[in-house]
């Protein structure tokens, strides 16, 4: 599943293209994935309202809709999931493709993994394709979306992200091992299995520790470094680890600088050691033994 920086960079990719598009139709062939609505009542409540800004909030894509006269905002809401694509493709021009890259999905569209379809006033057309159907769209209302984002925690390079709110939040669970903790969206959104493992490696910490053992420097080097590896990959675009390119169709360039994740049995890049792969909270963890403790 993409993390934060993946959907950061799709995001600010499809801003650039998208603001200010005013949405002409829309087809939607899995009706599943835009519930509660219809498909008719889907499409209706976008028609004519044009895009106001693309923007991320935890790991899901948020449309600002607008409209002249309109009494209120809509939002349309994205979560890719672990296989969602979002194409745009102009009518003259190159492609602007970010999410889960699929093998043609660029091409012949639309096409059998193609379920939702935003046909744009200037003949431009964004598809959402989805191999395995776990994405989903909702068009809501500013209350609705406040509803469907407040379960999700501080925003780890929000202002308001300090070592202290950090620090409580951290130490809510005590008894949790460090991953487990750091991997509740509802404490901390968007990170995900890549930039723990990393953060971790920085910090010289195993993200199978429980969180009472962790010294308050450990915090303060934690904080410190999940803020700077998030940061980083944006600037790079992000990881391309297995099914994630950005929204102009390249791969994220922070691959080469991954410490641990996907380096598996590969030599620690600090030590020499041989980097370890478990499984713990329910996902592969990479870590470095002599580096970490």
């Amino acid at each position: 599943m993409p993390e934060l920086p993946e959907v950061e960079t799709v995001a600010r990719d499809l801003n650039r293209v998208l603001k200010n598009h005013v949405i002409k139709k829309v087809v939607v062939r899995v009706p599943k994935m835009i519930l509660p609505l219809s498909a008719e009542d889907f499409g209706s409540g976008l028609k004519t309202w044009s895009i106001e800004k693309v923007s991320r909030r935890a790991k899901i894509i948020v449309i600002n809709l607008s409209k002249p006269k309109a009494k209120a905002k809509k939002f349309l809401l994205i979560h890719l999931k672990m296989t969602g694509q979002l194409i745009w493709m102009p009518k003259i021009g190159q492609a602007v493709i970010g999410g889960h890259p699929q093998p043609g999905g660029g091409h012949n569209l639309p096409h059998k993994h193609t379920h939702a379809e935003f046909h744009f006033q200037d003949g431009s057309v964004l598809y959402f394709n989805d191999m395995r159907k776990f994405g989903w769209l909702k068009l809501v209302t500013e209350s609705e979306k406040e509803i469907i984002l407040s379960p999700h925690g501080v925003e780890p390079l929000a202002k308001d992200f300090s070592l202290t709110i950090f620090t409580n939040l951290i130490t809510k669970y005590p008894n949790r091992t460090l991953k487990h903790t750091l991997l509740d969206q509802k404490l901390i959104a968007g990170l995900g299995n890549i930039y723990v493992d990393e953060a971790c490696f920085k910090t010289g910490v195993l993200p199978t520790r429980p969180v009472h053992t962790l010294s308050r420097s450990d915090l303060t080097k934690l904080h410190q470094e999940i803020v700077a590896v998030l940061k980083l990959s944006i600037k790079k675009k992000g990881t391309s680890a297995r099914n994630y390119v950005r929204a102009d169709g390249t791969k994220g360039g922070f691959v080469p600088y991954l410490n641990v994740y996907g380096r598996a049995g590969l030599a620690c890049k600090q030590c020499g050691n041989l980097i370890s792969k478990t499984k713990h909270a329910g996902r592969g963890t990479h870590f470095c033994s002599k580096c970490q403790k």
